[in-house]
């Protein structure tokens, strides 16, 4: 079945953008206003640079590992890409996602863009699913091991997020069982996609039932094979865990970079990654397109405790500038690139098309 592009409902996409714009807006006029402005950028400005590179080389490091991911899971199924389409592909998803609630844009549109490298829609949706619930589950995992681990210190010092805390738990452990059921059970699957079918049917919005039909049963079968593929491979399963671990980790150092480039110390890193694992654990499912909002405020909460009130906000912009930010706007001309390089392709196959006829 053809996809729409991401790009396709240009007015849905400007709405998306300019509601995204407006609570980036909203949540920096809250949290700074009546701060000293050249107080806070002096702040920054003596941070050390070196400390910053880092923390940019955490997130590429974070982007990348989904690469790898990627590249592993399609190549496992017979699909092997060049690692720099799987590296594009990770920032389209960091991209899509950052700017659609709850994360929701970045998976339809890698899925789209793979088309150019003929990957069936099948083994994309299969690798991605698989990706998903992996990076939900060592969310979730990282963040009870890191309080198992710090347990006396984040029971006296992380306060004001466990309702959060819990909706997160929550979300992500009903989205880990759903995902799993979809990626591992044909028959509920072929259930759904049928259910979607006949409504888009009713809708006249699709056409030619039984063509569709057929060419949805071929799809269900690749996607059948791949997720038994999966199964009868565990090692490809646990090579993605691993991948993900490193992943998170990455991103999670990136207040410890913004720490140390302050000068700070007294605490150490693992305090710091206990803290953020618990707060991304409690705001990742927050219907908020890249939880903007929550993440800021949640810091300025949560890490008042590392960096103290004078120092927490600019803190906040460095911790969140390199691991949002930064790599919104990076990620955002990366996935241009990308619809440009797509758009071509689509016109010279259509020129070989015409050329043949």
């Amino acid at each position: 079945m053809n996809q729409r592009s991401p790009l396709g409902d240009k007015k849905k996409f400007a709405l998306n953008l300019t509601l995204f714009g407006a609570l980036i807006a909203l949540t920096f006029v809250v949290l700074l206003w009546g701060s000293d402005l050249p107080a806070l950028w002096a702040v920054i400005r003596r941070a050390d640079p070196l400390y910053l590179l880092l923390g940019l080389l955490c997130m590429f490091a974070f982007v990348s590992c989904e690469a790898c991911n990627t590249h592993l899971v399609l190549g496992s199924l017979g699909k092997k890409l060049p690692f720099g389409h799987c590296l594009q592909s990770a920032f389209v998803g960091f991209y899509f996602s950052s700017i659609t609630p709850s994360a929701t844009g970045g998976q339809p549109a890698q899925v789209y863009y793979m088309q150019r490298d003929k990957v069936p829609l099948s083994l994309a949706s299969l690798n991605f699913l698989l990706i998903t619930v992996c990076y939900q589950a060592v969310m979730l995992g990282y963040g009870g091991a890191m309080f198992l681990l710090q347990r006396d210190f984040v029971s006296q010092n992380v306060k004001g997020i466990g309702i959060l805390l819990v909706y997160g738990i929550a979300v992500n452990g009903l989205c880990i069982v759903g995902i799993t059921c979809a990626m591992f059970s044909h028959k509920l699957v072929r259930r759904f996609c049928y259910f979607v079918l006949r409504l888009l049917c009713r809708l006249r919005l699709c056409k030619h039932f039984e063509e569709t039909a057929a060419r949805l049963d071929s799809q269900l079968e690749q996607y059948r094979e791949g997720a038994a593929h999966i199964r009868r491979h565990p090692t490809v399963l646990l090579r993605v865990l691993l991948y993900t671990v490193a992943q998170l980790t990455a991103l999670y150092l990136v207040p410890v970079c913004v720490y140390k480039a302050l000068g700070l110390s007294g605490y150490s890193a693992l305090q710091i990654l206990a803290v953020q694992a618990l707060l991304t654990v409690a705001v990742s499912s927050l219907p908020l397109p890249g939880a903007v909002g929550a993440q800021e405020g949640g810091f300025v909460t949560l890490f008042r405790l590392f960096f103290g009130a004078e120092l927490v906000l600019p803190a906040m912009l460095m911790s969140r500038g390199i691991s949002f930010y930064a790599f919104l706007l990076i990620s955002g001309g990366v996935s241009m690139a990308v619809h440009i390089q797509f758009l071509k392709h689509r016109q010279r196959q259509r020129a070989e098309v015409r050329a043949e006829g």
